[in-house]
């Protein structure tokens, strides 16, 4: 489950009756972390683990959870797991936030690329043609890129941010914002994944922007 961390009470303390403006969020081991703000709801944990790595009691989600953790936040006044992929049906949308941290496998860490972390955590962005008809043909289309860096390598740390548009199920297209990281020491890759509808992108593009800038992946040196 994401962790809270105490700056947000600290915050709080400083600002008298106020509460604090932002959610601090980290992963179990400490080397990922973000904020979003108090008012964007986090997703009930269990709902997220059966949803990600199945019976909760099973063998291999018990082994999933050793290697993957994510957390989720939605700004909807009702959030839900659904506004993941398509916004509240009806009304004005709301941005939604998945988080994922997963630990690779030894053969994965010799072989990941930047467009690996493209395709990471949903929503891939580079495919060879035939792997997008596929993806077309299961429901998800529209595929339109809006933006695509690679970011700067800091201690270690190597990243790429995109923006893209897809439509699930014939639906309204849905604009994604996807940061993802390589750890220095190339086991684990973190994800940030940011869904609203393009109105709702650019109206909300400030407070988008904060959360996208505030998630970092920090070198952590085993003692």
């Amino acid at each position: 489950m994401g962790t809270v961390v105490g700056a947000a009470v600290a915050a709080s303390l400083l600002s008298g009756c106020a509460g604090p403006e932002y959610t601090y969020v980290r992963d179990d081991s400490g080397g990922t972390y973000f904020k979003v703000p108090a008012s964007w709801r986090q997703i009930d944990q269990k709902t997220l683990d059966k949803e990600f790595l199945g019976d909760a009691e099973s063998a291999t989600a018990q082994l999933a959870k050793q290697a993957v953790w994510t957390t989720a936040f939605d700004a909807h006044a009702n959030p839900s797991l659904g506004h993941l992929l398509q916004g509240a049906a009806g009304a004005e949308d709301e941005p939604f936030v998945f988080a994922k941290v997963e630990k690779l496998s030894e053969d994965a860490q010799n072989a990941v690329s930047l467009n690996d972390l493209r395709n990471s955590a949903l929503m891939p962005v580079v495919l060879p043609k035939e792997q997008r008809q596929q993806l077309e043909a299961q429901g998800l289309s529209g595929f339109e890129l809006l933006d695509d860096e690679v970011l700067p390598v800091t201690d270690g740390v190597r990243g790429v941010h995109s923006v893209f548009n897809y439509s699930l199920l014939d639906g309204p297209v849905q604009t994604f914002d996807k940061t993802a990281y390589l750890s220095a020491d190339g086991t684990t890759v973190s994800t940030l994944l940011i869904r609203c509808t393009p109105a709702c992108y650019k109206k909300r593009a400030a407070e988008i922007a904060t959360v996208v800038k505030s998630f970092k992946v920090k070198h952590l040196i085993n003692p």
